[in-house]
């Protein structure tokens, strides 16, 4: 007898990731789509449509189509949906359901627009799960207990920060400024400091590779290149790591106010618990060098980096499929 396949999608951002029961992790790509300028027609989704950023003809548009967690183009990320849900279903009869994560917090309007987008694309059905609940299952916590977790989801467009207890979140928050907002800062510094213009491309690279919030035991270093300023043509400039701790603290220093903001809003009870059990810290922006450090520096908190934290929102996703049943009977919306 054939069945239909259920999949969880983490739709974010910067990345879509896509888990299926038996295979696992099958796609890890950027949330990236091509067209073409004058007719729409789709050219490219996923890493490919990314490698074209910022070196695309006129005749080619290339699409975020997801911004701040949300969708911001509903045509291309149905587009995108469609792609995704071809290449992980590709041999099976029927539409598969879907379990999709979403921010914390969001309006029904884009709730719906998210369901909208997966049945448009291919999906049977669609449910949603909030983020931070899925990365705490997919950090490994226990969260059906009477007891308090901290979990700090950190994405390419979001920062979702949640106290957990029995399944729930007590108190929660979801800011609008995650790893793209880093990204900008550093366009935003070399602008202003080296009179040198750089793309998104450029400055994700330097956000990996010497990025960092907090003070490193040894300065590192990265040549650059972009345009001048002053003359138009290309240039070189060598950055430090002490001058991305001026360039990201801003948006450090936010994300820190919203961890400390949840705090203050959460049961003395659960605050014992946090004390105890320490913050849990997912998502690919938390790779970023010292951010435990910092958050943990404020907060007087013991705070770790998941295992696997860009995976850990689609692999907690992925383990709700197996209440599929009971979010068919109760039509639970996570």
């Amino acid at each position: 007898m054939f069945k239909s396949q259920d999949i969880a999608i983490d739709l974010g951002t910067a990345t879509i990731l896509v888990y299926t029961k038996d295979k696992g992790i099958v796609i890890n790509e950027p949330s990236v789509v091509a067209v073409e300028t004058s007719t729409g027609k789709l050219m490219e989704v996923g890493q490919k449509a990314h490698d074209m950023i910022g070196r695309n003809p006129d005749d080619i548009t290339v699409i975020r189509p997801m911004r701040k967690g949300v969708i911001s183009d509903f045509d291309s990320t149905m587009t995108m949906i469609k792609y995704i849900l071809n290449k992980a279903c590709k041999w099976s009869f029927f539409k598969p359901r879907v379990i999709v994560c979403i921010p914390s917090v969001i309006t029904e309007v884009e709730k719906k627009a998210v369901v909208d987008a997966m049945t448009g694309g291919g999906a049977r059905n669609a449910y949603l799960i909030e983020e931070p609940i899925a990365a705490a299952i997919g950090a490994g916590l226990d969260i059906a207990k009477p007891a308090g977790h901290l979990v700090i989801d950190i994405g390419g467009g979001t920062t979702d920060i949640a106290v957990i207890s029995l399944g729930s979140m007590v108190v929660h928050t979801s800011l609008k400024i995650a790893g793209d907002e880093f990204d900008q800062d550093i366009i935003k510094y070399v602008k202003k400091t080296h009179n040198m213009i750089i793309g998104e491309r450029m400055a994700e690279l330097v956000k990996k590779e010497i990025g960092c919030v907090y003070p490193q035991g040894e300065q590192s270093f990265m040549k650059i290149k972009g345009r001048s300023m002053v003359s138009g043509l290309p240039m070189e400039v060598m950055l430090s790591s002490d001058e991305m701790l001026d360039a990201l603290k801003e948006t450090a220093d936010m994300i820190v106010a919203g961890v400390k903001d949840v705090l203050e809003r959460t049961p003395p009870e659960l605050i014992g618990d946090i004390s105890v059990s320490g913050a849990v810290l997912t998502g690919g922006g938390s790779l970023i060098k010292g951010l435990d450090k910092l958050i943990a520096l404020e907060t007087s908190l013991e705070v770790k980096v998941a295992d696997d934290p860009v995976s850990c929102v689609v692999l907690g996703t992925g383990k709700a499929l197996d209440e599929m049943k009971t979010l068919r009977k109760t039509k639970r919306r996570y």
